[in-house]
């Protein structure tokens, strides 16, 4: 029962995730470049944004913005 309430709280999370990365998400492309983080999230500077990048392609995909998220380097949620 704990490993189920684990699980479903652990969907939950990715699920508020998902739809903090299409409110950033500004073009639609899956990506979010640090324009687009920052846009949302001003504060997140450059270097918290190159760490969370850990393919170094520029941009966050889902996994690496949630992986940020549970770092602490980008927020997990917007004040609206």
């Amino acid at each position: 029962m704990t490993k189920f309430i684990a699980i479903v709280l652990g969907l939950g999370f990715l699920a508020n995730s998902a739809i903090a990365a299409t409110e950033i998400d500004a073009n639609g492309d899956g990506m979010m470049t640090i324009d687009e983080v920052q846009a949302v999230f001003p504060d997140v500077s450059t270097e918290a944004f190159a760490e969370v990048d850990t393919n170094d392609d520029g941009a966050l995909d889902d996994a690496e913005m949630v992986a940020g998220q549970e770092q602490g380097l980008i927020p997990a949620a917007t004040d609206g």
